[in-house]
């Protein structure tokens, strides 16, 4: 009896460490993928291409905050993109917490631009994205804020 009772606890506390393991790398796939989107995202800012992540990246519903508090909606972020000239663009600082088929993405955007208002800019902000796997199987940003840093 006791030997029964003994070999079902290691037993149990093998699959444990399994399903922990496993977690732990679906959680590490998960970080990787949305750090590559990320990425992905600065880089396309980074040429001045926001069709490239424009119906990629950000999910129709979307809520982005910029620096400067305005609350923004899809299109109303991707006009000002559009109307932003990028001549520099980089994240840094990146750092990914997966939840399953939700991440948060926070780090440092450092860019320098023309913005719609024709003034040159050199910034850096600290942002913070939610991330969810949408039914189709792709990552998109549900909400995103930025808050100003001190350059």
């Amino acid at each position: 009896m006791k030997r029964t009772v003994m070999l079902s606890l290691i037993g149990l506390l093998s699959m444990s460490g399994t399903v922990s393991l496993l977690a732990q790398a679906a959680t590490s796939d998960v970080e990787k993928a949305v750090a590559d989107l990320e990425q992905q995202w600065t880089q396309a800012q980074s040429t001045n291409n926001p069709a490239a992540f424009e119906a990629k990246y950000i999910a129709d519903t979307a809520v982005l905050v910029g620096v400067d508090g305005k609350v923004l909606n899809k299109e109303q972020y991707i006009a000002e993109e559009k109307a932003t000239k990028y001549t520099y663009a980089a994240n840094s600082d990146v750092v990914v917490r997966g939840y399953g088929t939700a991440a948060v993405a926070t780090y440092t955007f450092s860019w320098k631009d023309t913005g719609s208002d024709g003034k040159a800019m050199d910034k850096r902000e600290r942002v913070t994205d939610t991330w969810v796997k949408m039914p189709n199987g792709t990552w998109q940003v549900v909400a995103s804020v930025g808050s100003s840093l001190k350059s």
